[in-house]
């Protein structure tokens, strides 16, 4: 399901550019209705086929399962669901993310700043690579990416839910019926958007935010009511359904500050970004040391968000709380999924006009419509980092949840959840473990995009120099040869990174035991979670500071401060698209396959420690 939603995406978004380039030489706001619709398309179809898909698993598995199998075992299994979606969520978002740098840095450096042509300029060997790594990144990485989110979620809540509620159908498909409640919401709210100016563009997108998530405050607040036990017990501890909507409700508002927060300091609408552009006048130095401390800076308010519901939550109704949360961030994820894949439509379809060679007015609208696509990615990266650190939480409380009862099966005696203390050594040195994977993580992929940037920078030189009358437009340049590099650089560079996402939580699981994993579990999602909002605000600040100089500030294009904002933005390219955004991976899918191998672990793990 997730393969097919990165497929519907892109195969829409494609056709969708083209349809925005000619829309745009008619109006603004028929090339605006075109981009949000061909996003629509990718958010639907994403939200819609997860609902499906899970509750047709849920059927058929309660059909084929003896009558005899608990709930909590059914629940187990499809779990399952969650693990395939964050495989291909490995695949798109880390190896789309290196694609698409590899092809975008290459063209910037080569093309913008040592030939000096424009940007999509068709006679850039890499343009053509360039747009296609934006669909590959940004429209099927980050559907595989909160598809992933989106599963999880759904399946740690129905792994806790299955122990508080038993045999409550209502109660356990609660998970479900939030996100397929969040389609016809969503629906309502893009049927209320108009747009007929320019200065109407970026408020009507952060407008359809903030409207479907009050509209779902409200509805959700009778659903929960009519499908939530009004009284339930978790653990011994008593909870009631209005904590649950209080707990959704927690996350949806969590959601929404930290996309706001991530707006502030990612538009140059503000003063952070204008700081970072301003700093530009002393060279890229210091340009690079502004967009880093304004990264490092954006994490606390995010996190103190993201705190609050993890804390509120957990008061509310225990672990259950906290992935009811998580699916409260990601209940307007059609929304979110619209804006975000509304970006790429609208940069590729200003792409086209440039390579088409259309009148001046149509780049101009597609402009307008890609200046608000960035601003709107960056708060779409900022809400998948916020829902992956949720979502990555509740699989950590399913797993322990699991695990405990589990163990209590074999021993009735065994208290797991009062053995995991920072006190215990083995605990604490899988904090410490867990801390220090995200930064590996993320070296390994930088290093994988300055690797294929590199060969890319030398295939562009490579024609540039060999290839008579590219400069002149008589010459036609080897696209395929980029769009090549670009492929094969993904494939082969995101192996590594993989084996480490997957190895480390299956190794330290069977080596060390069910502790030393929970430490881990909990090091690699604080840090990589800090890690992918820096690094992701970092890298949008460096784009917004260069397209601030290239509308006419601080002298404009050409100036020697519009070369210093080109080099941050190609060192952040790899931040926002490949290290920061992959990190939702790396934490979501440490912890599901913990969850998923939780059994194995419980009578194998601990191998060493049998030795000791």
């Amino acid at each position: 399901i997730s393969i097919a939603s990165g497929y519907i995406g892109m195969k829409i978004a494609t056709a969708g550019n083209v349809r925005t380039t000619v829309s745009a030489n008619q109006s603004l706001s028929s090339a605006f209705n075109l981009a949000l619709h061909s996003g629509a398309v990718m958010g639907f179809a994403l939200v819609s086929l997860a609902s499906l898909g899970m509750l047709l698993i849920y059927l058929v598995l309660k059909y084929l399962m003896p009558d005899d199998v608990s709930p909590h075992v059914l629940m187990e299994v499809i779990a399952g669901f969650g693990l395939g979606g964050s495989s291909i969520a490995l695949f798109a978002r880390v190896g789309g993310g290196i694609f698409t740098k590899a092809a975008d840095v290459g063209a910037d450096l080569v093309g913008k700043v040592e030939a000096g042509i424009p940007e999509d300029d068709p006679r850039n060997p890499a343009v053509i690579a360039d747009n296609v790594g934006d669909n590959v990144g940004d429209v099927a990485g980050m559907g595989a990416d909160l598809f992933g989110s989106c599963a999880e979620s759904t399946c740690a809540a129905m792994v806790i839910s299955a122990i508080a509620f038993g045999g409550n159908v209502d109660a356990l498909l609660y998970p479900i019926a939030i996100s397929a409640i969040g389609i016809p919401v969503s629906l309502i709210t893009i049927l209320m958007i108009r747009v007929n100016t320019e200065a109407q563009v970026g408020p009507a997108l952060k407008r359809m935010l903030i409207i479907s998530s009050a509209i779902m405050a409200v509805v959700m607040y009778f659903v929960t009511d009519m499908l939530i036990p009004a009284d339930f017990e978790i653990a011994g501890t008593a909870y009631t359904s209005l904590g649950v909507y209080l707990c959704f409700l927690t996350g949806l508002v969590a959601g929404l500050v930290v996309g706001l927060i991530t707006e502030y300091y990612t538009s140059d609408a503000y003063s952070p970004v204008r700081e970072v552009a301003e700093s530009c006048q002393t060279g890229a130095a210091t340009n690079i040391i502004f967009g880093l401390a304004l990264g490092y800076k954006s994490a606390v308010g995010p996190y103190l968000a993201i705190g609050l519901a993890i804390y509120i939550p957990w008061m509310l109704a225990g672990m259950y709380g906290i992935a009811i949360a998580s699916l409260g961030m990601l209940g307007t994820l059609v929304i979110a999924l619209t804006i975000d894949a509304y970006g790429p439509v609208a940069d590729n379809a200003g792409g086209i006009a440039e390579m088409a060679g259309m009148p001046e007015h149509v780049r101009e609208r597609t402009d307008v419509l890609d200046s608000a696509g960035n601003t709107t990615a960056a708060i779409g990266k900022g809400f998948a980092i916020g829902a992956a650190i949720l979502t990555s939480l509740a699989l950590f409380g399913a797993f322990l949840t699991r695990a405990d009862l589990l163990m209590k099966e074999q021993n009735p005696s065994s208290d797991l959840l009062g053995s995991i203390n920072l006190l215990d050594p083995m605990v604490f040195t899988g904090l410490f473990i867990g801390a220090v994977i995200p930064a590996l993580f993320s070296a390994m992929t930088m290093k994988s995009v300055g690797a294929a940037a590199f060969k890319m920078i030398e295939e562009v030189r490579r024609q540039f120099r060999e290839i008579p009358g590219i400069m002149e437009g008589t010459g036609e340049p080897d696209y395929a040869q980029c769009v090549a590099i670009s492929t094969k650089a993904a494939v082969r560079e995101m192996v590594p990174p993989g084996i480490l996402i997957m190895g480390a939580p299956l190794v330290t699981g069977f080596l060390f035991g069910i502790q030393a994993t929970a430490g881990l579990l909990a090091g690699s999602l604080v840090t990589g979670g800090v890690l992918a909002i820096s690094a992701s605000n970092s890298g949008g600040a460096w784009d917004n500071a260069k397209k601030y100089i290239e509308a006419g500030n601080l002298g404009g294009k050409g100036t020697e401060n519009h070369k210093a904002a080109v080099v941050g933005d190609t060192v952040g390219d790899p931040l926002k698209d490949t290290s920061g955004p992959s990190l939702n991976i790396l934490i979501k899918l440490s912890a599901i396959l913990s969850l998923v191998f939780v059994p194995f672990f419980v009578q194998y793990g601990g191998i060493l420690l049998k030795f000791m």
